[in-house]
């Protein structure tokens, strides 16, 4: 999308409204993957529906869904491998395949603390899923392995129906927070006010802006290209605001007793 292209009434509407959408988007993925496991009378058939809700689960921007998506196949893979290492050295020794279990869940949480963390909790995931097989049952851990990659693949579909833009989020945050910071500003500095109006709730959702628009700054850099630095400056410019509207607000109300003396 054009980054100065204006949003329409439409998208507005959607987008302020994106949890019932999103809602929507996970029931309809259920019922579909469903019927979808249901017709091909897939073993272990609930491991899609279950990967389906914990993959779609959070709300994915456009600027996230590839890596994100990447990383869930990639945990998935990497924990299907540990599993079924894991069933063959049960066969010899269980001692050894215990062993074995530490040192690869040592490896999830050491990698869920690094940039990686989906891809660190789904080989723990799906390493449980197979590790709780029968022993050397090969068949029944490919097939988890398999119902879980299929619900991986199924929430990334149903993910790219309509995905959240979250540069269209930063921008209605910039437009919410430009209001209400005029509105704030309209408020405390008017000169028809013979006291000072009780609006910290206004004030907290002028804050309440600026951190989700910092949440932001990731996501819009990867969709739209726009350099980090320029983002960056644009929140550090909203926070020099609102502290500059704070000290205006300060002097307005301090030195108007002086004034009407005057």
């Amino acid at each position: 999308m054009k980054h100065n292209a204006p949003l329409t009434q439409r998208q507005l509407k959607l987008y302020r409204n994106y949890r019932i959408l999103h809602g929507i988007r996970i029931a309809i993925a259920f019922v579909l993957t469903f019927l979808f496991i249901r017709l091909l009378n897939l073993p272990d058939h609930s491991w899609p529906l279950i990967t389906l809700i914990v993959v779609m689960g959070p709300v994915s921007f456009v600027g996230n869904v590839l890596p994100r998506a990447l990383e869930r196949i990639g945990g998935t893979l990497a924990g299907a491998s540990l599993g079924i290492i894991g069933l063959h050295i049960e066969l010899y020794s269980v001692p050894l395949m215990l062993l074995w279990c530490g040192c690869a869940t040592f490896l999830c949480g050491y990698l869920t603390m690094s940039k990686r963390p989906y891809a660190a909790l789904l080989i723990g995931i799906t390493l449980a899923v197979v590790i709780s097989a029968p022993a050397g049952n090969i068949e029944t851990a490919l097939w988890r392995a398999a119902n879980i990659t299929l619900g991986c693949l199924l929430a990334m579909l149903f993910t790219c129906i309509f995905p959240q833009r979250a540069f269209v989020h930063w921008r209605i945050q910039l437009a919410d927070f430009l209001l209400d910071f005029s509105k704030s500003s309209a408020a405390e500095i008017s000169h028809n006010l013979l006291s000072r109006p009780k609006i910290g709730w206004l004030h907290g959702r002028v804050i309440g802006n600026v951190i989700k628009m910092r949440s932001l700054i990731s996501p819009v850099n990867k969709e739209t290209h726009i350099p980090v630095t320029v983002l960056e400056e644009i929140q550090s410019i909203t926070r020099d605001m609102v502290s500059l509207q704070r000290l205006q607000i300060k002097a307005h109300w301090s030195s108007r007793g002086s004034r009407f003396l005057i």
